[in-house]
């Protein structure tokens, strides 16, 4: 269900207190030990696995998940607070970098260098409707932040604010009993709420997951504030896949099933969902098999009547653009939200412009039919920026690409990179994986910061600055630069 209309907005006098506090918290926050921040992150991450049972009963009263979504994802997210603690206290966050004094330097005499990354200072986290976990209060941007050092502000989402009351108050508790500082947390409500707590002149930092619309708006409000502050947004992609005609012939019934169900898992209300899929126009029976796929999958309810809305609005656009057909659609009367599917050949797909690449979050695909991948290529040039772009192909093809034979994939797998931040082979892009290497961002308007993720240990990198130190001494050095290392953190030293 929705959030009712009377809930709670957070006052403008209680926003203030917030970020306030959160910038008195800052400093010390910033200088904290590596293993302190680790104590508290740790701290949290078990606190909500102590309430596991009371939190996912919340979170599929509101949201509709179902306890087996829900448990999966609160597992995600007490493993990536423990993943950030575990970053935190290497203290490899820091990027230390020492040159020493050197008066042989060829451009002249080098001074002493001390380099670090510092925290940023309050970061306000905009908590997202459709993983009430993972991307919510005490999820992975909260974590990153907190990891680099910076305290958070979380503006609750309003599909869940029973669940998010919930876990902020077991997030403080934990804080508090792991001796992080007052201030390091707090949870705002409300629209206008959020707004205020981001042009508040303390402010550092915004994260962001949701709708493209929602997310532009908030960062020109962050980008026009006396002293702009970067504005970290995830808005969305239709993760464009791309089928060739070897792949299609040869596993006609594996890529319809997989596809089908990428596209339909957790009612498509993932911002990895394959939206977009390009197939070769030749007739292999891929079409017709991932017709019946998608068509053989029952409605299942979304996150609340706001989605659902956007979601029909949004198929009801795409299926009016000239030259679509519809492949799956709901008879009058069939139970909502029904999955979907549409078709475009390549002419139609590009005369459409952008309104053929708008998101439409929840189970809907859009095929597009391709004569010659030469052909293709030069359209996937045009797409707007996407988080993830896929390429199904046969072995065979790759290992003629490797002799030299087959420039064409190359070709394809080189602009899929330039247009997405995740580039996958014969895998399907739902299910993002907590990890160090992994990117969840992309060009714009996949991510407003093209050169982050909000997924993975290099999200921590979002809140962290560098600073110089020239010829210090050793007294008045931060912890991480001083000689004795006191920390022990990683050091390049030159």
């Amino acid at each position: 269900m929705d959030a009712p209309a009377s809930s709670p907005t957070t006052s403008t006098a209680a926003v203030g207190a917030a970020v306030e506090a959160a910038a008195a918290a800052a400093s010390g926050w910033a200088r904290s030990r590596p293993a302190d921040r680790a104590r508290a992150l740790t701290a949290v991450a078990g606190a909500l696995e102590a309430e596991r049972e009371r939190l996912v009963a919340a979170a599929d009263r509101e949201t509709r998940l179902g306890p087996a979504r829900l448990h999966g994802e609160l597992t995600r997210t007490t493993f990536q607070l423990g993943l950030f603690a575990t970053e935190a206290s290497t203290g490899a966050l820091y990027d230390v970098r020492i040159d020493r004094a050197d008066p042989d330097w060829p451009t002249g005499p080098r001074p002493e260098l001390r380099r670090y990354r510092t925290a940023l200072g309050p970061v306000l986290v905009f908590a997202a409707g459709n993983f009430p976990f993972a991307f919510s209060v005490a999820g992975g941007d909260t974590a990153s932040a907190w990891a680099a050092g910076c305290p958070v502000v979380v503006k609750a989402h309003p599909g869940h604010p029973e669940l998010s009351r919930l876990t902020a108050g077991i997030v403080r508790r934990a804080l508090a009993g792991a001796g992080a500082p007052e201030g390091v947390f707090a949870l705002i409500e409300g629209e206008r709420a959020g707004v205020e707590a981001l042009r508040h002149p303390a402010l550092r930092a915004a994260a962001f997951t949701g709708s493209e619309r929602g997310g532009l708006a908030l960062a020109r409000i962050a980008a026009d504030r006396p002293e702009p502050i970067p504005f970290y947004g995830e808005l969305g992609s239709v993760n464009p896949v791309v089928v060739t005609e070897a792949a299609a012939r040869a596993r006609t019934r594996e890529i319809a099933e997989g596809c089908a169900a990428s596209l339909t898992q957790g009612a498509g209300q993932f911002c990895t969902n394959p939206g977009l899929l390009f197939l070769p126009a030749e007739d292999h029976g891929l079409l017709a098999a991932l017709t019946a796929a998608v068509g053989a999958v029952p409605a299942a309810p979304m996150l609340g009547d706001r989605f659902t809305a956007g979601y029909l609005d949004g198929a009801g656009r795409l299926a009016a653009l000239p030259g679509a057909r519809r492949l799956v659609w709901p008879a009058e009367g069939a139970p909502e939200p029904a999955p979907r599917l549409l078709a475009l050949d390549l002419a139609a797909f590009t005369a459409a412009g952008r309104a053929a690449t708008a998101e439409c979050f929840g189970p809907l695909g859009l095929v597009v039919t391709y004569g010659s991948r030469a052909e293709l290529t030069g359209v996937l040039r045009k797409l707007p920026g996407q988080l993830t772009g896929s390429l199904h192909a046969e072995a065979a093809e790759a290992e003629a690409t490797e002799a030299g034979a087959d420039g064409e994939l190359a070709a394809l797998a080189e602009v899929l990179g330039d247009r997405s931040g995740r580039v996958l082979f014969n895998q399907w892009p739902t299910g993002v994986s907590v990890t160090h290497a992994m990117q969840h961002g992309g060009p714009f308007p996949a991510a407003t910061v093209p050169a982050t993720t909000s997924v993975g240990t290099a999200a921590a990198e979002r809140f962290l600055r560098p600073v110089a130190y020239q010829a210090l001494p050793e007294v008045l050095l931060p912890e991480p630069l001083r000689e004795a290392n006191p920390w022990g953190v990683p050091r390049r030293v030159r």
